[in-house]
């Protein structure tokens, strides 16, 4: 399958934490469905302009068997008869780069390579997009993910794509397999269809920071770390406060803690907000899912009618 998805993305590798992964902006709907492909400890291929889905699929089969970067690419467009119409990327697990840019990709089009990096780009409004993306991943301090964003957002900063935004997606893989799926993709996240996606994206980001400090806060409880587990709630309350879960099983987890106030406090807000959490509360003594009783939930409830 083949589609027309003219764009800029990202390769981008974070040496410390041992993640790799893509980004990639798009004026074309879903582009986070053919773009980006990733696997742990293999690697991340990107493709774009004229999207070939076998350069993704056979890309990383071939990054797994150990073909270098330069051999995957060379070998899957020797056969490729729209090879001159195609743009695409090879980051392996190693951190090795690869990047083609036909000569008929619609301009302003190009590539650049630089520290754990390589950018690509095509049917810009200037040329001076790949530049300005690795220098932004160069000099962006911070999380992977964040450098990642900062490329697109520079990009866009230059003019992006000459037809606008539509959606965005980025995915994050370690660069040694697991074998876990929680772990061997940490990040897979898709702006299908926005005004302003990479604003979408970066709120994303943010959202799924917020549950990763969720479950750090649900592993600390089961190993009875209960000031790691409240301080973990509260950094993702902090984050997205916004979102009624943080402040809910926050409270939740004050009250099965025997601390009835303090949970009532921050689960008052909620309760208003919306009356359908009250019933969710009156639920979990049932299911076993907490260790307060009914008569307990309903001193929780007790100010709220």
């Amino acid at each position: 399958m083949r589609r027309y998805v003219h764009t800029y993305s990202i390769l981008g590798r974070d040496d410390e934490t041992g993640l790799m992964g893509g980004a990639v902006q798009s004026h074309y709907f879903c582009v986070g469905s053919g773009v980006l492909w990733a696997e742990a400890g293999v690697g991340v291929v990107a493709t774009q302009s004229l999207v070939n889905f076998e350069i993704g699929r056979s890309g990383l089969h071939l990054l797994s068997l150990g073909y270098s970067p330069d051999g995957a690419m060379g070998t899957l467009l020797a056969s490729d008869d729209g090879r001159e119409h195609r743009q695409t990327a090879f980051l392996d697990a190693s951190g090795r780069f690869a990047v083609h840019t036909g000569n008929k990709c619609i301009r302003e089009a190009g590539h650049a390579v630089g520290r754990n990096c390589c950018v690509q780009a095509n049917m810009m409004k200037n040329d001076t997009v790949p530049g300005a993306m690795k220098e932004a991943f160069e000099t962006t301090g911070g999380s992977l993910d964040r450098r990642l964003l900062a490329a697109l957002q520079a990009a866009q900063n230059q003019g992006g794509d000459i037809r606008g935004m539509q959606s965005a997606a980025m995915v994050i893989v370690p660069t040694r397999k697991t074998g876990r799926p929680e772990t061997d993709k940490p990040l897979d996240l898709r702006v299908d269809d926005h005004p302003d996606p990479l604003k979408e994206l970066e709120r994303l980001l943010s959202l799924r920071k917020a549950y990763d400090l969720m479950d750090r806060a649900d592993k600390a409880l089961e190993q009875g770390m209960t000031g790691d587990a409240m301080e973990f709630y509260a950094q993702a309350e902090g984050l997205r406060a916004d979102n009624p879960e943080m402040k809910y099983w926050h409270g939740i987890t004050l009250a099965d803690l025997g601390r009835l106030d303090e949970g009532r406090r921050l689960l008052s807000p909620v309760f208003r907000e919306n009356p359908d959490w009250i019933e969710l509360t009156r639920r979990l003594p049932e299911a076993g899912l907490v260790s307060f009783s009914v008569e307990d939930v309903e001193k929780l409830l007790e100010q709220e009618g």
